[in-house]
């Protein structure tokens, strides 16, 4: 269950957490919505320090069993598992459902991991992922995409997934927030005048967040996006 006031989980729109307070609720928030899907054996891709493993571990999922994966001597905590950020040491259909929140920008060839993620996936099991859009360069040189909602289907039905369903996270007002407050946080400036700005600008992105309309369909025209989230259910 997850815990009132987490940093990671239910972040506070402060002035520190300007850029990305929005971005964490809304993948935790597309996340939750897909909890009841999960059964069984799940594999967390690139897990970093298990943030969601209480979310994931509580009703109304039905996980019974949760494995970390990640590469070894990464930036984040020890996972269950490690691996070369390709090849998954798990048994072809071991798992019952597998997640990836923020990892396939970070693969330079996306589509290995996913034939990986879909063959320890037993058939018709669940893939819930997330990707950024609207981002800095981060963790270089380790960040090699930006995706579209095209490129994702193209990427997941090549690797053996269908149903694919893709949401938009954040519109332009929340993108626009996004960027004022990557700006105030990132932009080289004395530290005195980051505080000030930071106070100063946020009322302008709590409102812009507050107004923000999301695209519903994440494939139409002129879509601007904080991320996208999806589901994809292997073949059978």
């Amino acid at each position: 269950m997850m815990k009132k006031d987490d940093p990671f989980l239910d972040p506070r729109g402060v002035p520190s957490r300007l850029f990305d307070y929005r971005l964490r609720r809304d993948i935790r928030d597309a996340l939750a919505a897909q909890l009841p899907r999960f059964t069984g054996t799940l594999l967390d891709v690139g897990c970093g320090d298990m943030p969601y493993k209480p979310l994931l571990m509580g009703i109304p999922s039905r996980v019974t069993r949760y494995i970390g994966l990640d590469v070894e001597g990464g930036l984040h905590g020890k996972p269950d598992l490690s691996f070369n950020g390709t090849d998954i040491p798990l048994r072809d259909a071991e798992a019952d459902c597998a997640i990836a929140t923020e990892v396939l920008e970070h693969c330079a060839e996306p589509e290995k991991l996913l034939r990986e993620i879909a063959r320890v996936l037993k058939p018709s099991g669940v893939f819930f992922f997330t990707v950024p859009f609207f981002w800095p360069v981060h963790e270089a040189p380790h960040d090699h995409h930006r995706f579209t909602p095209f490129a994702l289907r193209r990427m997941l039905e090549r690797a053996g997934f269908d149903r694919v369903e893709i949401a938009a996270h954040g519109g332009w007002d929340a993108s626009l927030a996004q960027m004022i407050g990557l700006w105030a946080r990132y932009r080289g400036m004395r530290p005195w005048k980051r505080r000030v700005l930071s106070w100063l600008l946020l009322p302008a992105v709590h409102l812009l967040n507050a107004i923000d309309k999301k695209s519903d369909d994440a494939d139409s025209e002129n879509t601007m996006t904080t991320g996208f989230s999806g589901i994809a259910r292997k073949q059978n």
